[in-house]
This record gives structure tokens, sequence and C-alpha cells, in this order.
């Protein structure tokens, strides 16, 4: 398997990704993915009303169209969420996009939501085999402008919350041009108002998570958390990528564009998790996300307020065997 990554580590990320992705998938439908792969044992446990295996999943990004829910299911997670996903498939942003950084255990991408659209993923969703905890995470097309592009959002979650477990809404995205002025006030206000309307008038049951930036000031994250409390919304994602590189020693990856995970992201994430939960007075659901590298940085999650955990970097960087790695009693 160690050679099998490093051999990975000499192509392009996006083709080593899908490669990685579509071998998994083979494994699986040959029946021999639990033999390569060992699964953990279930631990159960409860999260905004949901009942899960245990409290490790997958983050948005490594999955997008929901392509490989099943094989990824079966390596052990206690739940999924994929995309991000959009109303219009979209290219994303010009390649190269997405850039790893193996010393410091780190990845920048700037892919730019790309994805096959909704009803692309729909079908994946009605299709699949795997029955744990699965959430929907979806965005706004790049050309939506204004109330365009809250009504992207709206658009995804009436078509995908039959389907879903939860929903996360990702207003944190730093590689969709200002995506991230929704976390502001007055935008964020009208963003969450209308998702509140289409909740009661669709009956919407399921959790819905709001995902953040860890790059906001100590003031707008106490904004979102009251706009939180008062709205339809269960928790919060927290957090996406940053663009703040400032942590990284080489020099080369200071300066491209993009949002930074990975190792370097694990103390500034966690550090937003313990804020939430304490101006919440632990009263939020949070879903851990963020650098997320090993079993130690998994429970400090937990401990820090987490109530789940996600891996993104982690998983691509060091391949499956971290679930099992993770979740090892």
């Amino acid at each position: 398997m160690n050679l099998f990554l490093k051999i990975l580590r000499l192509l392009p990320p996006e083709i080593a990704h899908k490669i990685a992705l579509d071998l998994l998938s083979l494994s699986h439908r040959l029946g021999i993915l639990s033999f390569i792969f060992r699964k953990p044992n279930d631990e159960n446990c409860s999260f905004a009303g949901m009942n899960l295996r245990n409290r490790l999943g997958t983050a948005a990004g490594l999955d997008k169209n929901g392509d490989y829910i099943d094989c990824l299911g079966a390596l052990g997670f206690g739940f999924l969420e994929v995309g991000t996903v959009t109303p219009m498939p979209q290219y994303g942003n010009p390649k190269p996009r997405v850039f790893r950084n193996f010393n410091e255990n780190s990845i920048i991408n700037r892919l730019g939501f790309n994805n096959g659209g909704v009803d692309r993923l729909i079908k994946n969703l009605r299709t699949r085999s795997f029955e744990g905890i699965l959430g929907v995470n979806v965005g706004a097309n790049k050309n939506s402008k204004g109330d365009e592009r809250i009504n992207d959002y709206l658009h995804c979650i009436e078509k995908v919350h039959k389907y879903a477990d939860y929903i996360t809404v990702n207003v944190s995205s730093p590689n969709t041009p200002n995506l991230r002025n929704l976390q502001s006030d007055e935008n964020l206000v009208d963003l969450v108002t209308k998702v509140d309307k289409l909740v009661n008038k669709q009956k919407i049951k399921i959790p819905l998570f709001l995902k953040i930036s860890p790059d906001e000031s100590n003031t707008i994250i106490e904004h979102i958390i009251e706009i939180v409390k008062n709205s339809s919304f269960s928790g919060i994602v927290a957090t996406n990528t940053t663009i703040d590189k400032s942590s990284l020693s080489n020099i080369k990856y200071k300066s491209i564009e993009g949002g930074l995970s990975g190792e370097p992201l694990m103390k500034k994430s966690t550090k937003i998790i313990k804020m939430i939960d304490l101006k919440a007075d632990k009263k939020i659901p949070i879903i851990g996300v963020g650098g997320v590298m090993n079993k130690e940085d998994y429970l400090e999650k937990i401990s820090s307020g987490a109530g789940l955990v996600q891996i993104y970097s982690g998983f691509v960087l060091k391949g499956p065997k971290i679930v099992s790695q993770i979740l090892q009693n």
C-alpha cells in the first residue's frame, strides 16, 4: 500500500485522486475491499437527532458528485458528506488548481466548486446501497449574482432533502468569488431567512448545518452563532479551508492562491470550534473539520466541542488506512 501511495504522489493531484477512488470502487465491487482495509468496530453514537456507527466522516470535496458513496462507506466511516454541489454543472477554476505539500501534510486547492450539477448527484443518491448517514454540501454557481446566488442554495436544498440525512450550506469556500461575503451579518440573515421559509414550506425535517470559514473575526463568528441559534439550522461545520498561508514554512507554497487544508489548519480550525462551543454554551451541534491527520487530532476536535469529525487531506495524503487508525480501540 505504501508503494501504491508513492506512485500516486508522482501523478498530478486530480488524476491521482480519481485513480485512487476508482480503484477503491473496483475493489468494493469485486468484494475484496474488506481484505485490503480493516473495517473498524462500530461505536454507535447520536448527533443532532441522527444515529451513527461512529463519529468519523468524510468532508465535502472528497466525493463531489457522490460517485464513490458505497466504496467510501465500506471503509467504516460513520457518515459521508458529498458535494459541494451546485444547481448547474460547472468546470471550476482553471488547472492547475490542486497543490500537495507532502512535507507539511497539507493541500492547497482552488477547485471552485467543480461538479456535475445537482441532478447528477441525485441519481447517485437514489442508487446508493450505503445505509449510513449521508450529508449533502450545497453551494452556488460561480456566475450567479445577488439573489441568484441565494436561489442556488434554495434550489439545491429543495432538490436533495428527500435523499439526504442532513444538508450543509457552504458559504465559506475561498475559491468562488465573493462567496464568503454571505457570512456578513446582513447577507447571512437574508440567506438564512429564505432557507427558513423553504424549510417551513417544504416541511423539511432533516438537520441543516452552516459551513463557516476559519478566517473570520471573533465578532463575525459571534454573529453567526446568534443567527444559527434563531433559525432552522441545527448546527455549524467548522471549518472550511484558510487563505492564511503564514503557518507554512515552505515559501514555495505561501504565494499560491487557494484554500489551505491539512495539518497547518488544525490549530486554527480547532480554535474556532472551541469558541463556538463556549459562546453557544454547548447548545449548537458542531461538525469539526480541518487538519485531522491521526487519532490524536480526531480526539482533540471532540474534546474541543465537536460532536462529529470529518477528514479530507488526511485521507488524501495517508490513504484509506487512516480510517481504522483513527477509530481503533
